[in-house]
């Protein structure tokens, strides 16, 4: 398959990409909700000094949040989407 043809096959209004990506980032809090509350303490009554005293944590975060808010994880969503669509039906029953 060309990249046209792939480009076309992920195509998605821009709605419905903020939505996929609004989505992608709520799953990613979630599954990174340990780090979050890692982060979350150790910024807990600091001000400047959280970054650096917190950089571990923040680069733990960083790191688990990227695995999930990516640009292939929001590929496969889109396929994902479009799948679905496609099962509908062009009336989308």
């Amino acid at each position: 398959m060309g990249f046209v043809e792939e480009a076309r096959e992920n195509h998605v209004k821009k709605k419905v990409e903020e939505a996929l990506r609004s989505k992608m980032k709520a799953k990613a809090l979630k599954e990174c909700d340990y780090y979050t509350a890692k982060y979350a303490e150790c910024a807990s009554g600091r001000t400047f000094s959280v970054v650096w005293k917190c950089r571990k944590q923040a680069q733990e975060l960083n790191t688990c949040l990227h695995q999930y808010t990516n640009d292939s994880q929001l590929e496969e969503m889109k396929k994902e989407y479009t799948l679905q669509q496609d099962a509908k039906g062009p009336l989308g029953v």
